[in-house]
């Protein structure tokens, strides 16, 4: 899928809003990327991640790894489009830790999804959880990186489906909120 072919799809599906939205980073933003309004839809779903698994198919991956909640899905259908198990990462006790008997042996060759990316901090998390169990994070696929490419981990090159330079703010330095137009909370707040 191209870049065009991406957004299009999540124009459709009206996964891209236009507003005053609070990030889950906690940032401020006029655009908001709502995953679950194109994940609803399996076709869709699966579509995206064959997209993602296209690009790491001579990459010999063992397993894939998403975050909890949206990554939980793109896991699951990036892993099948690979032909590899798909597990997950969640928080117990604030920290990102594989749970339910999920584990990885050591050297395994890890692909890390995620579904929108702003600051990257849950996919730093979940790479330090992957070398905690000694395995190797061959590469980040993303749906929508936020960054526009700015977002960086430590040295593990990463790709997204679609790339956007959305503004972020703090909330003192917002224009909406000077402006005084709603703020509009979706999804979880304030990581």
């Amino acid at each position: 899928m191209t870049e065009a072919e991406v957004k299009d799809l999540l124009t459709k599906t009206n996964a891209i809003m236009h507003g005053h939205f609070l990030l889950t980073s906690g940032l401020h933003s006029p655009h908001y990327v709502e995953k679950f309004n194109v994940l609803q839809h399996p076709e869709y779903t699966e579509l995206l991640c064959r997209a993602m698994a296209e690009k790491f198919k001579d990459q010999d991956i063992d397993t894939v790894v998403g975050p909890v909640t949206g990554g939980i899905l793109l896991a699951h259908e990036t892993g099948k489009a690979l032909g590899t198990r798909a597990i997950f990462t969640e928080r117990e006790n604030g920290k990102m830790t594989f749970r339910r008997g999920f584990s990885l042996k050591k050297g395994e060759r890890v692909l890390i999804v995620e579904d929108i990316v702003t600051t990257g901090g849950s996919i730093k998390e979940v790479i330090d959880v992957v070398r905690e169990f000694e395995g190797i994070p061959v590469a980040v696929a993303m749906l929508v990186d936020r960054s526009n490419g700015k977002v960086q981990f430590d040295g593990v090159p990463c790709t997204a489906l679609l790339h956007m330079d959305v503004e972020a703010y703090t909330p003192e330095e917002c224009p909406l909120c000077k402006e005084g137009t709603p703020l509009t909370k979706r999804g979880r707040t304030g990581k």
